[in-house]
């Protein structure tokens, strides 16, 4: 009877620790999705020594010492002079002379734009296109197991779409209807917790960025590239916030010369893009295109 009694509070112990375990696994799941700032192991928790750099590495990681940049733009008296799609700093194409494209495609996120085009993903697959994915954090939250498979794709390229999808300003510039970030730490947030995300998600760290809705004032440009990343936009448009139906789309990506960079859109499954891009891949290619990611050439304003 006592071995019988030992043995039930046995299982009952275990049961309880298993329950604890899966319930702090589940928090500390949703701890990286929900609240960036607070993540066990976080990247950027270590604050450095400022240096002119703002940069110091961490075995191959870069790590941008947010205080040093945060002092250097919130005493600069500098006023903002551009606003838009093409400031001053956003690369649009990469720099080169031969027949190559590189799509782009933004997962954006929030209650219209969390969808996923799986057929477009499939259809990349079975062609062996390879593509760049601009995330944004929102859209990671609502299709996380899709994501690391995305991720861990070698024909995908992953990089920063931001976290709430917003414009980058200084003083609150608009952009679609969107209002964007107000000052330095708000751009700062806006890039680093999606950067972050993405590292704690995958294990590597985002070299290129793109903002929701893709405008930006100058300084906020500048500033980026203090964090450690490069911003892209396009000089292909391909389909204008996945609103163009799939003639537009294709007729957009066929304008495309060597070194472009489309804009397109894979979280928007009832649009047209997919159709768009399955119908411009084959005659691109009898133009004599080949398909690259953003990474394998420089790129140029």
């Amino acid at each position: 009877m006592m071995e019988y009694k030992m043995t039930l509070i046995t299982i009952i112990t275990l049961l309880t620790l298993t329950v604890s375990y899966a319930l702090l696994f589940d928090r500390e799941t949703k701890n990286s999705l929900y609240h960036i700032d607070h993540l066990q192991g976080n990247l950027y928790n270590e604050r450095l020594l400022p240096t002119t750099e703002h940069f110091t590495n961490r075995g191959s990681v870069a790590i941008p010492d947010l205080d040093a940049i945060k002092d250097k733009w919130s005493g600069n008296s500098i006023e903002p002079k551009y606003w838009g799609e093409r400031v001053p700093g956003v690369m649009n194409r990469m720099d080169t002379d031969e027949r190559v494209i590189a799509l782009t495609f933004d997962a954006c996120g929030g209650v219209y734009g969390s969808g996923y085009d799986e057929k477009l993903i499939n259809f990349l697959r079975k062609e062996e296109i390879p593509a760049t994915l601009f995330i944004n954090a929102r859209w990671i939250k609502e299709n996380k197991e899709v994501f690391l498979e995305l991720s861990n794709d070698s024909l995908f390229q992953i990089e920063n779409h931001g976290t709430e999808h917003l414009p980058l300003s200084l003083k609150g510039g608009t952009a679609w209807g969107i209002m964007g970030t107000t000052g330095v730490e708000e751009v700062i947030r806006e890039v680093m917790g999606n950067q972050e995300l993405i590292y704690s998600l995958t294990g590597n760290v985002p070299n290129y960025y793109r903002s929701g809705t893709a405008y930006y004032d100058e300084i906020a440009v500048e500033i980026v590239g203090d964090l450690g990343l490069t911003v892209v936009n396009y000089d292909i448009l391909g389909d204008a916030g996945a609103t163009y139906n799939s003639t537009q789309v294709r007729n957009a990506l066929l304008n495309a010369n060597p070194g472009s960079i489309a804009l397109l859109h894979m979280n928007q499954p009832a649009s047209g893009t997919a159709v768009g891009v399955m119908e411009a891949i084959p005659l691109l290619r009898e133009q004599g295109f080949t398909f690259v990611t953003l990474s394998e050439f420089d790129l140029t304003e």
